[in-house]
């Protein structure tokens, strides 16, 4: 079997608030979560079928990365796609969108602040603040209110 999981390490997973279904003449589709690796993304998605048409589907956040499809394997009705790079130090928000023709948001994730860093970044950006405190790899400007 081959592996299409990023590397490194699980930094969090997002839920959709709202029931993420997209319906078009081409295809129907539901976002179940994302999961954010070290070095990628995986869509969880469910199709209306086994064997149902894979989705277009784009990636976006609040500083315009520009996300690319790696890989993508269809394990019976649930598809599971792997976008690089992972999201940004500081990202707030992550859309998917329809690339079908009207190019809709389907759903909209808020990304905590806390499933960003890697712990590796967190050590090396944390200098003269306590390396195990939870807010000691962020610069001040990114830090949580106490």
């Amino acid at each position: 079997m081959r592996e299409i999981i990023p590397s490194g390490t699980l930094r969090g997973m997002l839920l959709p608030p709202t029931y993420g279904r997209h319906v078009t003449d081409a295809t129907a589709f539901t976002v179940l979560s994302v999961e954010i690796w070290a070095t990628g993304l995986v869509v969880n998605i469910q199709v209306a079928a086994d064997g149902g048409r894979q989705p277009d589907i784009i990636l976006q956040d609040h500083f315009g990365t520009e996300y690319t499809l790696q890989d993508s394997a269809a394990l019976g009705s649930r598809v599971l796609q792997v976008f690089t790079p992972s999201v940004p130090r500081g990202t707030r928000s992550l859309t998917i969108r329809s690339a079908d023709g009207s190019g809709r948001p389907v759903v909209t994730f808020a990304v905590p602040l806390m499933s960003v860093p890697d712990t590796a970044d967190m050590a090396s950006d944390a200098g003269g603040r306590e390396a195990g405190s939870l807010e000691a790899g962020y610069p001040p400007e990114l830090r949580r209110p106490a």
